[in-house]
């Protein structure tokens, strides 16, 4: 029985740090960054051509 009330905080834990995780401007301004980096560094090795590079680029802004 005390393994699914542990179980059941755990879960609410998890959805209470999703929650904040979620909301923080500063979260989803380093996300933003972190992807921007990443879709220049396949830029810059040739993996996607100038065409899609700038279609996702303005999907990231």
């Amino acid at each position: 029985m005390w393994i699914w009330s542990l179980l059941g905080l755990v879960v609410l834990g998890a959805l209470v740090w999703l929650g904040f995780r979620l909301t923080d401007p500063a979260g989803a301004a380093r996300a933003s960054a972190a992807a921007r980096r990443i879709l220049d560094e396949r830029y810059a090795r040739g993996e996607i051509d100038e065409e899609e590079y700038r279609r996702r680029r303005a999907g990231l802004a």
